[in-house]
């Protein structure tokens, strides 16, 4: 019997719908999830793809997990629980294009790519749903330079690493942008405010009883 979940990377619990699932085969539920949490431990924090195979008669368990989904190693990488849901006013992070080729790398078997760089603008356009600046840039503009060859050179090298002082400054023009957003997020929760006070309804008014 093949189980195929979105497994949390060595912290898998027992749910409703595992439990459907294994229940028939009369394996134990601890033992499958013992085995799942010790294949996926390496992907602490993210959601891993895993095939998870049981033989009832034999009681045998094999786990094999899969390369996680783009998003999550971005997530990972970047250390962001989550995306931006407003991506054109808000970024979580600036990238370094070596960093995107890394990622490529990991995911390039598991993707429609023939080549390393249409992996790394598959994660270039993952990168924009999410917020993620690469060399201060929009993903819209640095897809453009990929097609243009700006960064053939690093893609064909396999560069994955940014130098030290490329990463200092991509940080702190990260730094001084965050500053920014947070005032703009702040005029949008004020603006929020504002209209929900404006459609709030009225208390309504004491009765004063009269004297006779």
């Amino acid at each position: 019997m093949q189980i195929k979940i979105l497994a949390d990377g060595g912290n898998m619990k027992p749910g409703p719908t595992l439990s459907q699932k294994i229940g028939p085969t009369g394996i134990s539920m601890s033992l499958v999830l013992q085995k799942i949490n010790e294949a996926t431990k390496d992907f602490d924090g993210m959601k891993v793809p895993v095939e998870v195979n049981l033989n009832p008669s034999t009681g045998d368990i094999e786990v094999v997990v899969f390369s996680p989904p783009v998003a999550e190693l971005l997530k990972a990488e970047f250390k962001i629980a989550k995306g931006s849901g407003i991506q054109k006013q808000v970024q979580v992070a600036n990238a370094s294009i070596e960093q995107i080729i890394a990622i490529a790398k990991t995911k390039a078997p598991n993707l429609l790519s023939t080549t390393l760089k249409s992996a790394v603008k598959t994660v270039v356009g993952s990168c924009g749903s999410l917020g993620i600046l690469i060399e201060g840039k929009f993903a819209s503009e640095i897809e453009k330079e990929i097609d243009k060859g700006k960064y053939d050179k690093e893609i064909l090298g396999e560069k994955t690493k940014p130098s030290q002082e490329k990463r200092q400054l991509l940080d702190n023009n990260f730094a001084k942008m965050k500053l920014e957003q947070d005032k703009i997020l702040k005029q949008i929760e004020a603006a929020k405010k504002e209209e929900q006070d404006k459609v709030a309804p009225a208390a309504p008014a004491e009765k004063v009883e009269k004297k006779k």
